[in-house]
């Protein structure tokens, strides 16, 4: 009974990770920076949440990668494709944790120690192109896991 069911938790699962990713990219920041009057302030925040997010990706991520290669070694090979869209939002997850958001947190500690935001700091452009970098992979692992759960949902039958 419980392997019966393990596509429907997969799918369950799937699905408050990648609601979770929608509220935090595309709610809680954009409120953040509207709420809050300091900017440096708001993207101090957002920041740290968007780490949090994305260890949470990589956790959620391996253990959906483990369960959907169990599948397809047991012949539910709908899950092949289901593996490479989870790996694809790894590699995003992976390239905002481990290098975009440190590079991002790096430059904003380097200009408060020189006592002004980041974006008065002579780091402004990049930081600028690293933010900008770091929406369209948050933007990419979004809509790959708009058809995870897509694809879950219509395996998980």
């Amino acid at each position: 009974m419980l392997q019966s069911r393990a596509p429907t938790f997969f799918t369950v699962i799937a699905g408050l990770w990648v609601g979770s990713m929608l509220a935090t990219g595309y709610l809680v920041a954009p409120a953040l920076f509207s709420i809050l009057t300091d900017r440096q302030v708001a993207g101090m925040i957002a920041g740290d949440i968007f780490r949090i997010e994305a260890y949470l990706s990589f956790v959620v991520c391996l253990v959906l990668l483990v369960m959907a290669n169990h599948f397809v070694n047991h012949g539910q090979l709908q899950y092949k494709l289901i593996r490479w869209l989870l790996l694809a939002m790894l590699i995003c997850a992976l390239i905002g944790s481990v290098v975009l958001l440190p590079w991002m947190s790096a430059l904003r500690d380097q200009a408060l120690l020189n006592g002004m935001p980041v974006m008065q700091s002579p780091s402004a452009t990049l930081f600028g192109r690293l933010h900008g970098v770091s929406s369209i992979v948050y933007l990419i692992q979004s809509l790959l896991g708009v058809k995870l759960v897509w694809e879950s949902a219509k395996s998980s039958h």
